[in-house]
């Protein structure tokens, strides 16, 4: 990570292709953070399927049946249609925290483009396939070369210039190269070296993220992250890897460090 926070850090998890993992991955983040000692907030943009929002719901409820307090972010969803109630959301949350992270629709969206310009760290998660390639970049259909950056990635570039003329500052653009499988080892490959060519153009870098496992979609009722293992009892061979990714990946997103007054993986 790099050096010691001294501000608010705004984290935005955005992809406007649903099915990358991204409202996972925002919450497992927070968790991790807040594990750590930080003060987190979060902000849900997708007032319709709320994956955010109702992730914590279920963490607070489960919180409530067994009496037992978790690391858990304070966190308000978005109603998508009022600018005043966004920017009071955005004031309130920001008060007195270590990271905002923002959970954007995975559409386009009015508000998530306003949130992207403000981030401090862009995360866009991405399934390997060309299908979700196809969001930030074009390939040659017989090379598989990349012939030019997307709409999205155009979009980015944007909001990126905005930043810097705004306030000096950068948006470090991370693309998280989530639920990887074993199979199809040569598509992989080729999706693999377009993304390594387009990070080169573009400016982003590339982190791995969390693998397609059966065990985050049973955490989601209870509101649970890989990081809660007392509520896990014995762990197989299977939570222990994933654990371990959920490291690499925040040692890959290398965000500011706060004091830790808990462990970051109990």
């Amino acid at each position: 990570m790099t050096d010691a926070l001294n501000a608010l850090h705004v984290i935005v998890f955005a992809n406007e292709k649903g099915g990358t993992g991204k409202s996972t991955t925002a919450v497992h983040t927070a968790i991790a953070l807040a594990m750590k000692g930080a003060r987190v907030s979060c902000l849900d943009l997708d007032h319709r399927q709320r994956t955010m929002g109702r992730y914590l719901d279920n963490r607070l409820e489960t919180m409530n049946r067994v009496g037992r307090p978790l690391p858990m972010p304070r966190f308000e969803t978005h109603d998508g249609d009022s600018i005043a109630r966004f920017s009071e959301s955005l004031e309130r949350l920001g008060q007195d925290t270590d990271f905002l992270i923002i959970d954007t629709p995975g559409r386009d969206d009015k508000f998530g483009r306003i949130a992207i310009t403000n981030a401090d760290t862009l995360v866009t998660p991405m399934n390997d396939s060309f299908v979700d390639f196809d969001l930030i970049g074009q390939v040659d259909p017989d090379t598989f070369r990349v012939t030019r950056p997307s709409f999205y990635s155009e979009l980015i570039w944007d909001s990126r210039k905005r930043r810097a003329k705004a306030d000096g500052q950068t948006i470090d653009w991370v693309v998280l190269r989530n639920r990887m499988q074993h199979i199809e080892a040569r598509n992989m490959k080729r999706v693999s070296e377009a993304i390594d060519q387009l990070a080169k153009r573009v400016g982003f870098r590339v982190i791995p993220g969390l693998s397609e496992r059966v065990i985050y979609r049973e955490l989601f009722p209870k509101g649970l992250t890989m990081l809660d293992s007392r509520e896990f009892g014995e762990m197989g061979l299977a939570h222990v890897a994933a654990r371990q990714e959920l490291r690499e990946m925040m040692a890959g997103l290398a965000l500011p460090e706060v004091e830790a007054t808990l462990p970051l993986f109990a």
